[in-house]
């Protein structure tokens, strides 16, 4: 089996340098490269998986991100995505806990979760008991703070238009993920339920809660319902909660994240954006939807 060592450098940066590139392809003995952006992003074809560890000491320290494929089924059917800090730039929940004056308290309990110290469910419900009697106005205060990620619509967009079924899959908030399936495009979304009584927070959220459980399930049975191989899918997150989901995706990418997560995955994107993944999977730039 064939496999592509791809390489990826922030957009705006464009350091991955015809030399960078010649440095790693003498160190993994590699093919001639195939340029996908230039300055951007490259393949190199190898006869067997590389070692990664070889691959980060050739890049010398370099911010390029590097993911190894097998060439066969690149272009993968099924997209499965968490939202906070990987579609999104930040934590939904903890932008509504600042309208509450307990952004620091609550993202501490965040980031321990996220790490895996926590158990994810517990870890949920303590967070949005202290949010108790926020009015509901406070969601889309916090709504006007979300940021995509760059290269989130593109990396939407382009599977989309090439076959593949588009998850979002959230431990947060339908308000939240409902508005950011919208705005990028996902084929469908699936996330928790924060209860209110129509003027405030109750301190509730609906049970059953999804967590990393639940995001393994809807990889594995959406791949079933649509007749898919694991093989065929990809699943992207940064927290413990999706860990489970990065494992069994035929490519799982720790996103920008923690480190137990980016330790756990066997592929990770430490600098690029969200179009790595769109490289990853032999998409050459001018097959990006912008």
């Amino acid at each position: 089996m064939g496999y592509s060592l791809t390489l990826i450098a922030q957009r705006q940066s464009a350091t991955l340098t015809e030399s960078v590139i010649g440095r790693v392809r003498s160190a993994v003995g590699g093919g001639v490269p195939d340029i996908l952006a230039p300055g951007e992003a490259a393949d190199i074809a190898l006869a067997a998986a590389p070692s990664l560890e070889l691959v980060r000491a050739a890049l010398h320290g370099a911010a390029i991100d590097a993911i190894a494929t097998p060439t066969d089924g690149r272009r993968k059917r099924l997209l499965i995505a968490d939202m906070d800090s990987t579609i999104v730039t930040g934590e939904t929940l903890d932008e509504l806990a600042d309208f509450a004056g307990l952004k620091d308290r609550i993202a501490a309990i965040t980031a321990r979760a996220m790490n895996g110290e926590l158990d994810f469910k517990p870890a949920l419900r303590e967070r949005v008991a202290m949010l108790k009697g926020l009015p509901v106005e406070a969601l889309e205060r916090a709504w006007q703070r979300v940021r995509l990620t760059s290269g989130a619509r593109e990396l939407v967009a382009t599977m989309r238009a090439h076959g593949a079924y588009t998850v979002l899959v959230s431990g947060g908030f339908s308000f939240f993920t409902s508005r950011v399936a919208a705005l990028c495009g996902f084929d469908l979304y699936r996330s928790n339920t924060l209860l209110d009584d129509g003027a405030a927070l109750t301190g509730l959220v609906a049970e059953p809660i999804l967590d990393r459980d639940t995001k393994l399930a809807t990889l594995t049975g959406l791949a079933a319902e649509r007749g898919l191989e694991l093989s065929a899918t990809l699943a992207v997150g940064d927290g413990a909660n999706d860990l489970d989901m990065l494992r069994a995706a035929g490519l799982g990418v720790a996103f920008r994240a923690k480190p137990i997560v980016a330790a756990g995955a066997r592929a990770r994107v430490d600098h690029a954006d969200l179009r790595a993944l769109l490289f990853a999977q032999g998409y050459r730039s001018e097959d990006i939807i912008a």
